[in-house]
């Protein structure tokens, strides 16, 4: 029976895998989910908000090593409270300049924000280079837990782990329990009416993008414990990102937990026994299949019109 027991420890540590990656695409799909659900804004450029974030981590990492290196085993916390203010920040000038132009306008939305994406990849390639970067981990990260002598769990993962809960928790709070959020929600279901009763719909709009982008911004943070960052890593997520937030219901919060644990779930395991592009293919059939049989998502939102 020893090779059930291999197995077994392999589909554990495969499994904690998929965690990792359902990590950083639930953290991707809560910007998104705010953005394109709430909002109804298709953000082809929000992948590069994740880049921002990790960028951003990188510089702070390469800044703390050179200037003060008694605060490498510190600076990752303020770098994810950096990578959230900048990327909300870009996110807040973006809406102002660009998307505040083109509500109800979802087809010159896609077009412009593509556009911004592929402006802000070559931005990242003037700045940082065309190669990938690495940002300086602390030591405490470096790790690996081992709750058996066959199981090896990686600290980073655990600390991504960490980091979702929490931001996903403060985002529940923010959308279901303050007056922010039901001026969101009220938004959403009604615009009209929201202005008519007082709410600064245009205010409402900006921080919800800001909020959204800077999401992916932490989203971005967390990616430099996992992998490298170049001008087009954020890319590489942008069509399972929108897959999630289809898949979950478009204005679920739930839906899209669910959506991403699935399909990073599907897509870890398969990779276990298939190629990554099968594994891909394999998730993307299984994904269309559920959508034709439930078009609004697994868990959509009744929203008056």
């Amino acid at each position: 029976m020893e090779w059930l027991s291999d197995f077994g420890a392999i589909a554990v540590m495969q499994g904690f895998n998929g965690l990792s990656v359902f990590c950083v695409l639930l953290l991707m799909a809560l910007g998104l989910a705010i953005i394109f659900g709430q909002m109804g804004v298709i953000n082809m450029a929000h992948g590069e908000f994740l880049t921002v974030g990790a960028y951003t981590t990188y510089l702070l990492s390469a800044m703390t090593l050179k200037f003060v290196p008694a605060l490498q085993p510190y600076y990752f916390f303020f770098a994810i409270v950096l990578a959230f203010v900048v990327a909300g920040a870009l996110g807040w000038l973006v809406e102002w300049a660009m998307i505040s132009k083109l509500y109800q306008r979802p087809l010159d939305t896609l077009l412009a924000t593509w556009g911004l994406s592929l402006v802000m990849q070559q931005a990242f390639r003037s700045i940082f280079g065309p190669r990938e970067v690495s940002a300086n981990l602390p030591d405490w990260l470096m790790g690996s837990w081992m709750p058996t002598d066959m199981i090896d769990i990686p600290l980073n993962g655990l600390f991504v782990m960490a980091v979702t809960l929490v931001l996903t928790t403060v985002i529940f709070f923010l959308l279901f329990r303050s007056r922010w959020g039901l001026q969101v929600r009220a938004t959403t279901q009604n615009r009209v009416m929201s202005r008519a009763v007082g709410i600064n719909t245009r205010k409402v709009d900006r921080m919800t993008f800001a909020l959204g982008c800077g999401v992916a911004g932490v989203a971005g943070a967390a990616f430099t414990t996992i992998g490298s960052t170049g001008p087009t890593s954020g890319s590489l997520y942008i069509v399972d990102t929108f897959l999630v937030v289809v898949f979950g219901g478009a204005q679920s919060l739930f839906g899209t937990i669910a959506s991403a644990f699935s399909i990073a779930q599907t897509q870890s395991i398969s990779e276990f026994f298939l190629s990554g592009s099968m594994a891909k293919v394999l998730t993307l059939s299984a994904v269309i299949l559920i959508l034709m049989m439930r078009p609004q998502g697994l868990f959509a939102s009744k929203v008056r019109k």
